[in-house]
């Protein structure tokens, strides 16, 4: 992969309040030589790398195979522009996109497999590091179709409460956020209302209340997050229901 490819997706991150729907998004980044495009398709990169590398790994390749499929993925979709191809109508983009993965992974076994009938061996070019290396697949056996979702939906949430933490500090909270990010989590254990209270230099009620409006708020990026992957409104509650169903809360 060239050094311009990867600079296009990873050196460059999606502009602030970048509201477009999903299918918008996908459209333009089709788009490659606008800035518009290049800052569509970074957009892309940065939300399906992570699921498509665990796809990769829990096929059966190693960390430095997976990384470079991974990134050879993305080549592709770039020198082909495959993107220009895809509609609304021809499915969910993530199911797309892990019908595209197969048949790259599936070319890649057939080239492997030749090969060694030849007595070579593929060389493969590392060209980018990606963040968490190893530790994007859970410890339970999954298949590649299960751990891409688990990632997609870890994904969901990163990036909810990332842009949740980012709201507290413009409203300088960020401290506040810190003690009550544990009210998010399902299996942490949280922190008495009392000990928060007594640190924020706030009363209890008051802290009861912080939790109730985190957790609204929390729910509100969410459903963002979740209408821009989908087609239409009515596909929200869909997705909000199968993300639950991934992590079974």
């Amino acid at each position: 992969m060239s050094s311009a490819t990867h600079s296009g997706f990873a050196g460059q991150n999606a502009p602030n309040g970048f509201e477009s729907t999903h299918w918008t998004v996908v459209l333009e980044a089709a788009r490659q030589d606008s800035p518009a495009g290049q800052a569509a398709l970074a957009s892309l990169y940065h939300k399906y790398r992570k699921p498509i590398y665990a796809f990769v790994r829990r096929s059966g390749y190693s960390l430095e195979e997976a990384e470079d499929l991974t990134q050879d993925f993305f080549a592709r979709v770039v020198e082909k522009n495959w993107l220009a191809s895809v509609t609304r109508e021809g499915g969910r983009f993530r199911s797309l996109l892990l019908t595209a993965l197969k048949h790259l992974l599936a070319h890649a076994r057939e080239r492997e497999r030749a090969l060694k009938r030849g007595g070579g061996r593929p060389v493969l070019s590392l060209q980018a590091e990606l963040d968490g290396r190893g530790a994007v697949e859970p410890a339970d056996p999954q298949t590649p179709e299960t751990a891409f979702e688990h990632r997609w939906a870890l994904t969901l949430l990163e990036n909810a409460m990332e842009r949740l933490r980012e709201e507290y500090i413009r409203m300088e909270k960020g401290d506040l956020f810190e003690l009550l990010k544990v009210f998010l989590s399902g299996s942490a254990r949280p922190v008495p209302h009392a000990e928060i209270a007594a640190r924020q230099d706030i009363s209890i009620t008051a802290v009861g209340v912080a939790v109730h409006r985190l957790r609204r708020r929390y729910g509100e990026i969410l459903r963002e997050q979740i209408a821009r992957t989908v087609s239409c409104p009515d596909e929200i509650d869909d997705e909000l229901r199968h993300l639950i169903s991934i992590f079974g809360f």
